[in-house]
């Protein structure tokens, strides 16, 4: 049976653990008869012009854990920035972990979607808020129809989270092969602040597919700082697809650490909806073998006197391959709009690949927006003058690659995590670069 239809056909089953009478059901029922008429994206839509799913699909995954596998802290502590106090919300297998997490409803809610979902509490909330960004294509709906678990975040007014939250969803490879489909609610309300920090992590060599969807809403003056840390393993793919929409002289940005997986597609949108509003979107990424990695962004301009900020390097080796798919709309009604798009990359091999696609739809007369793509290697000359300087020729390329990407590592505003991410570059440099990590 193709996925398609196990998936089609697991939706009876699901709802046997849900309960069918709630409004949000009627969103589950109306969103898996989106999936069956998608289904999964192919390579004849432009969008997903370089990427094909067929080598992930291929496999039968398990819909639904068949039992709950317990991990012990000190087996995965290397996985949580231990060095930082946090917040906690920890999935394994999909099913929430009360014994790794550290959740709160001390005036702001840090807790569970199926809590959200499930009780009066949150349901004024919920409906105002839940699928409501979210775009109808297949692999959203997918997630949409089977939406239960995952991470709900509600800061109140005039509220700064007073630690940083972590996120972390660990597969541990009880199953032959796994797909999880995580989703999560942020709402941040007025005057707020809060920072993110989410990880897929697989701890097992058969393959998991995860299709993850993520809404947030940035109220007004609200801040978000948001750090995808992805850097799982060769077996494991990830559809990471986030929804942000942000009200007036907000700021969200979303920081992109895009270190290991098989395939791993970012679809990141950008909904503006007010004056004076801030959208920053950074990424590294550091791939190697056969592994792909492929950013898809959007940035809505709606309204006048905003900002975007868009800024993705790129290092790819032996035959990996990366592709940078980057559009900026801007209404006719956005005037004063600044708008900044760019993406640069390094190709350390003949078989790497690199396809960059900046697009910029503008519909004003008085903004200003540039967009710049470049492909190359690294610079023989700086190469050889740094060897000249009693550099090894392993820790000069080392240092090179580090200085191309140490632009975006400085928006990084927790620097317990920058020297986290510090030392998984050098990881993947392979060289101890004698930075302080």
């Amino acid at each position: 049976m193709e996925l398609k239809d196990k998936l089609i056909s697991s939706f009876l089953a699901f709802e046997n653990t849900v309960d069918v009478d709630a409004p949000v059901h009627d969103i589950r029922s109306q969103a898996i008869k989106v999936f069956e008429e998608k289904g999964f994206p192919t390579k004849k839509e432009e969008a997903w012009k370089y990427t094909s799913l067929n080598a992930v699909l291929k496999h039968d995954y398990s819909i639904f854990p068949k039992e709950e596998n317990a991990l012990e802290f000190k087996d995965i502590k290397k996985f949580f920035l231990h060095d930082l106090d946090t917040y906690k919300i920890v999935f394994i297998d999909g099913k929430y972990s009360s014994h790794l997490s550290e959740t709160t409803h001390d005036k702001m809610d840090v807790c569970l979607m199926s809590s959200a979902l499930s009780h009066d509490k949150y349901k004024s909330l919920i409906d105002n808020y839940f699928n409501k960004t979210a775009r109808q294509d297949g692999l959203t709906s997918l997630n949409t129809a089977f939406s239960k678990e995952g991470a709900y975040i509600y800061i109140p007014k005039n509220r700064l989270a007073d630690k940083p939250i972590q996120i972390i969803h660990f597969s541990t490879g009880k199953e032959s092969a796994q797909m999880l489909q995580p989703r999560n609610l942020i709402i941040v309300e007025e005057n707020s602040h809060v920072q993110i920090i989410e990880r897929h992590q697989s701890l097992t060599d058969n393959p998991v597919l995860t299709n993850s969807v993520t809404e947030i809403f940035v109220d007004k003056r609200a801040v978000v700082d948001y750090y995808k840390i992805q850097n799982d393993n060769e077996h494991a793919s990830l559809i990471d697809n986030t929804y942000i929409q942000q009200q007036a002289q907000s700021v969200a940005s979303v920081h992109t650490f895009a270190f290991g997986g098989n395939v791993t597609r970012n679809n990141l949108n950008f909904f503006q909806q007010g004056e004076g509003i801030d959208s920053i979107l950074n990424g590294i990424t550091i791939i190697e073998g056969k592994q792909h990695v492929d950013h898809n962004t959007l940035v809505h301009h709606t309204a006048p006197n905003c900002e975007s900020h868009q800024d993705y390097k790129g290092i790819f080796d032996e035959k990996a391959t990366g592709v940078f798919n980057g559009k900026i709309i801007v209404n006719k009604e956005a005037q004063k709009t600044n708008a900044f798009q760019s993406n640069n990359n390094i190709l350390l091999s003949d078989k790497a690949t690199i396809n960059s696609k900046p697009q910029l739809e503008i519909f004003a007369d008085d903004v200003k927006c540039s967009h710049g793509c470049t492909i190359g290697q690294l610079d023989e000359n700086a190469l050889f003058y740094m060897r000249s300087r009693g550099i090894g020729e392993k820790e000069a390329r080392a240092l090179m690659m580090y200085a191309f990407a140490n632009n975006v590592l400085e928006s990084v505003k927790i620097p317990q995590l920058k020297s986290r991410i510090n030392k998984l570059i050098a990881n993947k440099l392979n060289v101890n670069i004698g930075f302080d990590l």
